[in-house]
């Protein structure tokens, strides 16, 4: 039996551009890139957004429920958490019907931030999304929207 070493010579290497992949990881990179030339001197990275936007639709909620809400592990949301609180952009309460459990609100310095940052974000998404015509760009967000849900409930 030949050892794997002698069989690099019968596969071909993939075609990384046509892979999914490969695509949703550049798509990655160049969204981040374009969210830092925008709002760089603003002090918020994407995930803190994220946070303070659904904080900002759901007061009071806590840390586990917003962990999933955002789609980040629990450990991933809390460490953010903990650079906004620090911020002093969020406060932890504690839940009055069970002491153990953190509620978190977004405080008015947190709400001032998330409104200079929105101006900001709606652009990041049009640059985004600039190389594509408007029926392109509608129908690439459906698209990429059910690739994200259906592996959601999957």
């Amino acid at each position: 039996m030949p050892s794997p070493q002698h069989d690099t010579h019968m596969i071909q290497s993939i075609n990384l551009q046509a892979t999914p992949g490969h695509l949703i990881r550049r798509a990655q990179q160049i969204a981040v890139a374009i969210f830092s030339e925008y709002l760089g001197s603003a002090d918020i990275t994407p995930v803190q957004f994220a946070i303070l936007n659904a904080l900002l639709g759901s007061p009071g909620i806590d840390q586990v429920s917003l962990a999933k809400r955002v789609a980040f592990d629990p450990a991933t949301s809390g460490s953010v958490i903990g650079r906004l609180e620090a911020k002093g952009w969020v406060v932890r309460k504690a839940d009055p019907t069970d002491r153990r459990r953190k509620l978190l609100v977004v405080t008015p310095q947190g709400v001032q931030a998330l409104a200079l940052a929105q101006s900001d974000v709606a652009r990041v998404q049009e640059k985004i999304l600039a190389p594509l015509t408007p029926q392109e760009q509608s129908q690439f967000v459906h698209l990429l929207s059910r690739l994200v849900q259906g592996h959601q409930d999957g």
